[in-house]
């Protein structure tokens, strides 16, 4: 069956956590549209997990219009939206040992009846998982044997068994070494050429620039930026946005020249003296 993708739909969003003293999202207005990598980037507390789980339906908007597919978040089922959206959290715990392709797996679990067991096209996107993320030698071993980056790689192999039109990518880099973060953003790219919408949530500046077609820059829950990298990736600008100073290297990997943030060690050695 086909499926048709709009993506996710934001208009001037607000979210406050409970006993918070302001928002973690203030009026945030954004599409992220199918056929496409959304990266959100900024700095520590800038409100970027908070977004991820609003698009998730892990929160809920305190005032404003999130809709995804063209209807309200508020109004989708957990397994419905699990059928539509993958997500790979920056966190999570497993609350008991499986092997890596039971793990994987689990991706299907949205797509089953209570009782139904795979069929023959749930066991080919599983395998199709786990060798997209060079998970095969590692197959038949307990999850809670594997180290972080292997574990990581895991849980995106079972957001790609999801089968789903959308992907969330909550910091999905942080725990993979140099190989296998850059064959997850290749793997971001590759869904969202093949008509899927990414919302990309990362610290990884430069490989954001790479792969993203819009770069939003979040800060303090507003947008302080949005737009294609080159236009987005300003020095004085990001200067700004990050409390440091930066420079901008163009990089071309044959794909194009890419604006690279190179940030300045200015002062970032420096040790007081002992005043004694």
């Amino acid at each position: 069956m086909t499926r048709v993708i709009t993506g996710w739909q934001l208009a001037d969003v607000h979210v406050r956590h409970r006993r918070a003293h302001r928002d973690a999202l203030d009026g945030v207005t954004l599409d992220v549209p199918p056929g496409q990598v959304t990266a959100i980037v900024g700095p520590n507390g800038a409100g970027k997990t908070t977004l991820a789980k609003l698009c998730t339906g892990l929160l809920a908007a305190t005032s404003g219009r999130a809709h995804f597919e063209g209807r309200a978040l508020a109004d989708w089922s957990p397994r419905e939206l699990a059928r539509h959206v993958a997500v790979v959290p920056q966190l999570e715990t497993v609350a008991f040992p499986v092997t890596v392709e039971r793990y994987v797996a689990m991706g299907r679990l949205p797509h089953l009846g209570a009782w139904a067991s795979m069929g023959a096209e749930d066991r080919r996107l599983v395998e199709s998982a786990i060798d997209c993320c060079s998970l095969a030698p590692l197959a038949s071993r307990s999850i809670d044997r594997l180290s972080g980056g292997e574990r990581q790689r895991a849980r995106i192999a079972r957001a790609l068994a999801q089968d789903t039109g959308a992907l969330v990518l909550d910091e999905p880099s942080s725990a993979l070494d140099l190989r296998h973060a850059m064959e997850l953003f290749g793997l971001a790219r590759g869904f969202a050429d093949r008509g899927g919408a990414v919302l990309l949530i990362t610290h990884d500046m430069n490989a954001a620039a790479r792969v993203a077609d819009t770069l939003v820059v979040l800060d303090r829950g507003r947008i302080r930026g949005a737009g294609a990298p080159a236009d987005v990736m300003r020095p004085d600008f990001l200067a700004d946005v990050f409390g440091w100073p930066v420079r901008l290297v163009p990089v071309d990997d044959g794909h194009g020249a890419v604006p690279q943030m190179l940030p300045l060690l200015r002062g970032a050695w420096s040790v007081p003296r002992d005043a004694s």
